[in-house]
């Protein structure tokens, strides 16, 4: 059996990091008053309604409701166990646990116990082996020697877990000799199957490239033929979409540009990862590419989570631009927040050509300086095919670019590219600008017919409504009260000096019951800590939404005396000893002994008053 992660330790780690730098991976976050905001990750929404409290390291989605800590927002995030997520914070904050806190009694049945989880540690190993082979056999010497041709060095190659499938194929004996169930390796794709169910390795004589998710976890290969001479087989091989990976919901080097975000304020989107890897060798390291497919909408929805800036990257040959024109059509189509940029290539040349030639600095600088607009890129791009010299294909390019033009919101914009047509073709800037009112006209109504259509359906859509607690009195009394005994150490002894006073709902009393043990131990209250006292996935919505209320510096014990008033006339003693018995019930099924004690003597005195009440005729 594991050894329970100390307190010590939880604080440790929970102290180590600042919930808004560790979030701001995952979402991208915007300082409003003394908050940060952004869009919840836990459920589909336009509007930024997650909050990040920096001051005191929670956050809350008030639309969806979660909240919680920097541990609470990784068990939702990944669906993880509280040790796991200590585990994934200490990782992330570079913080060296015991082995013994990491052992598999730590993995909940969601992770790696699960079917992912299993497949994911055996991509690990795979990984691992593939890395191994390249670096340090003979075997590998071949593709160490191209790598290095490629401009890598060893940096390069262990940052991105490099490795080689040798001809041998080593991978299906390395993991039948550690006993690994046929079944599991099937669901790999790491392997094919032949038609008497034997399994071979899928890669070998290629160069592996590890392909992660967003946690950094090895999901899924790419593999690059080290000879293509005389063989039909692809150039590149992928893994088959599997459990753990998907296309659609795959970004190489997420992982690590996620990170970056922070810094580099963007996220640059090039074509193939062999980009991505020549930008981190120029030192930018926020580059991401797709896998091998048009880019989808989730892909999107991925990046714009963590930043608010696209800078597209793809090859200045003609598919490169053919393929930045539609990556362009497709992000602004799905996101209007997004800023676009695209940085075009010299004809011809990918980034891993362009460092070969010009050097890792000068790729940087390049990738930074050379920047466009998407109606600049327009400009250029639909000359392409044209001889803009005849006048019929000049006609045709001003009246496709004006509509592109039409789109832009910004009229300061609008103007300068206005003023290029003027100054290219020689042309009347009010003839122009004519045009382009008629086409915002054609838009405008077009635009009318759409919304008409989507009001229609939406009509025809039940509304679906979220349940708002309505508070009564008594409740908003209990949060109030609350609420000042965790911030005010003045307030909370005066209030647990009051012989029988118990809050009229048991969500409250059992909340006081905890903080009573919090402060036990702690002198001083801390939300993100208290939250960890809590189990229970209500009571720690309650304690969020205390955080949530907005209180004067200034506790007038006349106000807390009030709300003490309110709540005793309306806490019921046949609830109270209910309440009572049951949290009774609970210390003796956990063999708390003290809490049993003083429990049992509370029941005793409130049925006594009960008692009382009865014979005065009370109620």
């Amino acid at each position: 059996m594991a050894t329970r992660i100390p307190e010590e330790v939880i604080d440790q780690v929970r102290s180590s990091v600042n919930i808004a730098d560790v979030i701001g991976q995952y979402v991208q976050l915007k300082k409003s008053g003394k908050n940060l905001f952004g869009v919840c990750p836990f459920h589909d929404e336009k509007t930024g309604s997650f909050s990040v409290n920096e001051e005191k390291q929670i956050f809350h989605c008030f639309s969806c409701g979660r909240g919680g800590n920097v541990f609470k927002f990784f068990m939702e995030l990944e669906n993880i166990s509280f040790p796991e997520a200590v585990i994934k914070v200490a990782e992330d904050a570079h913080i060296d646990l015991p082995n013994e806190y990491q052992t598999k009694e730590y993995v909940s049945e969601n992770s790696q116990n699960s079917l992912s989880g299993q497949l994911i540690n055996l991509h690990e190993q795979a990984a691992n082996l593939y890395h191994h082979i390249l670096k340090n056999t003979q075997a590998g010497q071949q593709a160490l020697e191209y790598l290095y041709h490629r401009g890598m060095n060893d940096a390069t190659i262990d940052q991105f877990g490099i490795g080689f499938a040798p001809e041998q194929r080593l991978l299906y004996p390395f993991f039948d000799e550690k006993k690994v169930d046929y079944q599991l390796l099937r669901q790999t794709g790491l392997f094919a199957e032949d038609q008497s169910g034997q399994l071979h390795d899928r890669f070998f004589g290629r160069v592996m490239f590890p392909i992660k998710n967003p946690n950094g976890k090895v999901i899924a290969f790419s593999g690059r033929l080290l000879s293509t001479e005389n063989t039909d087989m692809p150039k590149y091989l992928n893994s088959p979409e599997t459990e753990i990976f998907n296309k659609r919901r795959t970004l190489f080097n997420f992982d690590v540009a996620r990170k970056s975000v922070r810094q580099s304020r963007r996220i640059i989107l090039f074509e193939g990862f062999m980009d991505v890897i020549a930008a981190t060798r120029a030192g930018v390291t926020c580059g991401v590419a797709s896998m091998g497919t048009s880019l989808t909408e989730e892909q999107i929805n991925m990046m714009e989570r963590v930043t608010s800036e696209i800078d597209v990257c793809y090859d200045g040959d003609d598919a490169g631009q053919n393929a930045t024109n539609r990556a362009l059509s497709i992000i602004s189509e799905q996101s209007q927040k997004l800023k676009l940029n695209v940085v075009s290539m010299p004809a011809g040349i990918d980034p891993d050509e362009y460092i070969q030639e010009y050097g890792e600095d000068k790729l940087a600088e390049w990738l930074d300086n050379a920047k466009q607009t998407p109606v600049a890129f327009q400009m250029n791009y639909l000359k392409r095919n044209l001889n803009v010299d005849n006048e019929v294909d000049q006609i045709s390019y001003l009246h496709s670019i004006l509509k592109v033009i039409a789109n832009v919101p910004d009229s300061l914009e609008q103007d300068v590219y206005l003023n290029q047509l003027v100054t290219q073709f020689n042309l009347d800037k009010q003839t122009l600008q004519g045009q382009l009112q008629e086409i915002r006209r054609q838009n405008q109504s077009q635009n009318t017919v759409e919304v008409r259509r989507d009001n229609v359906r939406r009509e025809a859509q039940p509304v679906i409504q979220h349940d708002v607690e309505i508070l009564d009195q008594t409740k908003r009394a209990e949060r109030m009260l609350l609420r000042l005994m965790l911030h005010d150490h003045d307030v909370w002894y005066y209030v647990k000096g009051k012989e029988n006073f118990y809050f009229a709902h048991e969500s409250f009393q059992t909340l006081y019951l905890l903080a009573q043990s919090y402060f036990s131990t702690h002198d001083v209250y801390a939300a993100n800590e208290f939250f960890d006292y809590i189990d229970d996935e209500k009571l720690q919505r309650l304690m969020i939404d205390l955080e949530e209320i907005e209180a004067n510096d200034e506790v007038s014990m006349a106000a807390v005396d009030d709300y003490i008033n309110v709540i005793v006339q309306k806490t019921p003693l046949k609830q109270l000893i209910s309440e009572k018995k049951a949290q009774l019930k609970e210390a003796t099924k956990f063999g708390n002994k003290d809490l049993e004690e003083s429990l049992t003597i509370e029941v005793i005195n409130l049925m006594r008053q009960q008692q009382e009440q009865l014979q005065s005729g009370g109620k």
